[in-house]
């Protein structure tokens, strides 16, 4: 695969990825190593999110130069702007990113709606002011609700990766419904609607992924990826059955690569 004149940018993009995920696996195993207090934990998070931060920045402004459009142009003072608040609020600041990523996959549909199925895509974008509408639903119905049940580690690990350790004054139940809905419409439109949408005729299809079509040893390799992925699925399922608070978080070890690695691409397609 030759990258030509976007190899810098990718370059930079993927060293990102990799050095960002690196540091989330990397920064709860030395905080437990060094015993860091809460004032050693928020300057770790603030550190990475200050990371996360620049290294879009840095993509931004490479992509910036390719096009030469100033319409990037309020992209760095914002930037530098979520900076500031990060280290004034860091764990709101991670947060948010826990609520706010589930909605990229949404924006990429839009775009391949865009490219693909244009009268799809005026269809969809009438029906996304029901995201909010069922949010506020939930939020109305869950408002007073009362904890959910259980003080295990599990349970700590669901309801805090949620906020309830932040929104203390927030049923933690409204909070987990309310990531488990966006999480829900972020796997549904990776998993669904967006190979749906890319795939002209029977989804799923081996020949109908360009790369496939480059040569027999990239069929066999997207073939070997493609079977991977299924015994990959079937060991996780096996790992939650066995010890669910591990594979837990291996899982999201995974997920948070991946939400890493939709960055360089979501950029590339603005």
């Amino acid at each position: 695969m030759r990258w030509g004149r976007l190899k810098a940018y990718y370059l930079v993009g993927f060293t990102g990825v990799l050095l960002l995920f690196a540091g989330s696996l990397l920064l709860p195993a030395f905080g437990r190593q060094w015993q860091w207090g809460r004032g050693d934990w928020l300057i770790g998070i603030a550190a990475w999110n200050t990371v996360l931060v620049s290294w879009i920045l840095v993509s931004v402004e490479m992509h910036r130069r390719e096009t030469d459009e100033e319409r990037w142009a309020w992209v760095l003072p914002t930037g530098l702007a979520l900076i500031g608040v990060n280290w004034l609020w860091p764990l709101a600041w991670s947060l948010a990113l826990v609520y706010l990523h589930p909605l990229v996959a949404l924006w990429y549909l839009d775009r391949e709606l865009g490219c693909r199925q244009r009268e799809w895509q005026v269809v969809y974008r009438r029906c996304l002011p029901a995201v909010p509408m069922l949010l506020g639903a939930l939020w109305w119905l869950l408002a007073d609700a009362a904890p959910l049940p259980g003080n295990d580690t599990l349970s700590m690990q669901i309801t805090h990766h949620a906020g309830a350790n932040i929104l203390t004054g927030v049923s933690n139940r409204l909070l987990v419904a309310s990531h488990v809905f966006l999480e829900m419409l972020h796997y549904a439109a990776w998993i669904v609607v967006i190979p749906l949408v890319g795939y002209a005729g029977v989804p799923w299809t081996m020949k109908k992924i360009p790369l496939v079509n480059r040569s027999a040893k990239w069929k066999l390799a997207i073939g070997c990826v493609l079977i991977s992925g299924v015994v990959l699925t079937l060991v996780l399922w096996g790992g939650f059955l066995a010890n669910y608070p591990a594979t837990r978080d291996i899982y999201f070890a995974v997920a948070t690569l991946h939400v890493l690695a939709e960055i360089p691409f979501l950029l590339r397609i603005l």
